[in-house]
């Protein structure tokens, strides 16, 4: 048992460093951002009443999505700078706060409901959370 898990320790230190793997939540959760702010274009009423929303909140949303997703990859682009850091953690929070309004005009009967049906809105806005508490400090 004792060769097993040196052998494993050795293979764990043989293994590379992949110092860019925030790359691998950062491109999809930007494109789905991206995306949904695209559909939303042209922004008009009736794409707000049929979600129940005021225009101006729609307006807001919309362009919000499209930012945030452009922002998180303009963020991780720009490496090694203070702005980088601020524009991906921005990205992240806009992204959080759009999650958590789309999970609380669905009005869930409890929390676990969103916990057990609602994986999409749970994954978006635990990978923003990410990126609002890491920044660009990734690696």
């Amino acid at each position: 048992m004792i060769m097993v898990i040196k052998n494993i320790k050795y293979l764990s230190k043989k293994l590379p460093d992949f110092n860019k793997a925030h790359w691998l939540l950062r491109i999809p959760l930007a494109i789905v951002f991206i995306q949904q702010g695209i559909t939303k274009l042209p922004i008009t009423s009736e794409g707000a009443e049929a979600f129940g929303l005021p225009y101006f909140v729609w307006f807001f949303v919309a362009w919000s999505e499209l930012f945030a997703g452009i922002g998180l990859l303009i963020g991780g682009l720009i490496e090694k700078h203070w702005v980088s850091d601020i524009i991906t953690r921005f990205s992240g929070i806009v992204m959080v706060g759009i999650v958590s309004g789309v999970i609380i005009t669905s009005e869930p009967e409890t929390f676990l409901d969103v916990l057990l049906h609602d994986n999409l809105h749970v994954f978006l806005y635990v990978i923003g959370l990410f990126f609002v508490l890491k920044g660009n400090r990734v690696s």
